[in-house]
């Protein structure tokens, strides 16, 4: 089926098919560009949006109703997990029952087709996993045969707990992604899967499941990327098409949000980082394990990111009397989520497209033997059409500009509810120069080499 001048899995890892050389204008150009869009969009918010016009309750047009009678139908619902178990039981062949060979598809559909391909899903309709989530759906099956409420388990969810289990699992998984030896053999991601599901599933014991809702990492990343879909609902449940940043303007703060996206977009620039020669000629280079430079290495952008924001939040908030850092910290959180997003999608767009048709065709035959064709994709042969360099390029820089822009807006919006008067706009220019320092770096990093 595939292409061998386009690779495996491992030889893909590098994700990116454009480069600074493959702009239609100089690199130093589109930096200059996107630091000064972000510089225009705060001088034009703060001229002509003075008032907060973001996180109504009611806003949305509702969908027509007997769209929402099927949607929140029990049928709908069951139908959604029953497809769930299916397209995981399917993908169990290969992790289970499939030699860990390169044409097995378990390493493709886990970081491909599932972590990858599970942003574009949710942008699209909003947040999927949930409703697919075979723990979930376990853990409720489970509960009806014993005829227990599964909302009550053994402890009340402590409100303290928040989005740290989810924020710890988002941290095993880039790792595991980023970092682990032989992060693409079967052994290794079929280790990984069941040590997470007893993990995820313990904490839906002890709490209930509303324990998953924060403590099931994939389902978080998939809440946070499908709030800025343009369907979604409002506090009252009914559906609505909405202005996506409504979805995400209405994040309530919790302990370890902050956390959560920060681990999302620290992981995603070291990806770019570790994918540059300069650090993997230092890891070669150096007389420790690679293994361990490279956590430390991912560990150490992860707090930086983080240091960035906070020392952004302590320097607004010496700049508004009254408001705490760590308010600012968690009422602004929520801009960085379209940042992560468009990092997302700009460095690993290349990867979904080729690796994903890659993956597809692999799934016909999750056995390896070599003759199976159940899915009718075996002989699939892969086009490169979509990620021509130049192509991929522009399209990277206009992503990682627009994460940037939303977030801006959503930053913007809420600094007027969070901060008095005229320090409003004062107090916004060190999240303005953040915002600016992270497009800088990321387009830095994502275009190393």
């Amino acid at each position: 089926m595939s292409d061998p001048a386009l690779g495996t899995f491992p030889e893909l890892l590098a994700h990116g098919v454009g480069g600074r050389q493959d702009l239609p204008i100089p690199f130093g150009f589109a930096v200059t560009g996107a630091a000064l869009a972000l510089v225009i969009s705060f001088v034009v918010l703060g001229a002509f949006w003075r008032e907060p016009r973001l996180g109504d309750p009611e806003a949305g047009r509702p969908l027509p109703e007997r769209v929402g009678r099927v949607v929140d139908s029990a049928g709908w619902r069951w139908g959604l997990r029953l497809l769930g178990l299916v397209v995981v039981g399917y993908f169990g062949i290969g992790l289970f029952l499939g030699p860990d060979l390169d044409r097995n598809p378990t390493a493709g559909a886990f970081y491909v087709l599932f972590w990858v391909g599970l942003v574009p899903l949710s942008l699209l309709f909003g947040p999927v996993w949930p409703a697919l989530n075979p723990l979930r759906t376990g853990f409720l099956l489970v509960a009806a045969v014993l005829r227990r409420d599964p909302r009550r388990g053994l402890l009340p969810l402590p409100a303290r707990l928040g989005y740290w289990p989810a924020a710890l699992g988002l941290l095993a998984f880039v790792w595991l992604e980023l970092v682990a030896p032989d992060r693409a053999t079967v052994p290794v991601i079929r280790t990984w899967l069941v040590a997470y599901a007893i993990v995820v599933l313990v904490g839906a014991v002890v709490f209930g499941v509303d324990f998953l809702d924060r403590g099931d990492a994939f389902e978080v990343y998939s809440d946070l990327v499908g709030r800025l879909a343009v369907v979604g609902r409002r506090d009252d449940g009914v559906l609505v098409w909405r202005n996506p940043l409504e979805g995400m303007s209405a994040l309530a703060p919790a302990p370890g949000f902050v956390v959560v996206v920060v681990v999302l977009l620290g992981s995603t620039l070291f990806d770019s980082l570790s994918n540059a020669p300069a650090w993997f000629r230092f890891v070669q280079n150096s007389e420790l394990p690679p293994v361990f430079t490279n956590t430390v290495g991912m560990l150490a952008l992860i707090g930086l990111v983080l240091a960035a924001y906070g020392l952004t939040c302590l320097l607004a908030a010496r700049l508004a009397p009254g408001v705490r850092p760590g308010e600012v910290a968690a009422e602004i959180a929520h801009c960085i989520v379209p940042i992560a997003v468009g990092y997302v999608l700009a460095h690993y767009y290349s990867l979904l497209v080729l690796e994903g048709q890659r993956t597809l065709a692999l799934l016909s035959d999750p056995l390896v033997t070599g003759t199976a064709n159940w899915l009718g994709t075996a002989h699939w042969s892969i086009s490169a059409a979509l990620v021509t360099p130049s192509g991929v390029a522009t399209l990277q820089v206009t992503l990682i500009v627009l994460g940037h822009l939303i977030g801006t807006v959503l930053g913007h919006d809420r600094a007027l509810v969070l901060f008095p008067g005229r320090a409003a706009v004062a107090a916004q220019v060190p999240l303005l120069v953040l915002m600016v320092g992270y497009t800088v770096a990321g387009l830095l990093l994502l275009f190393a080499g």
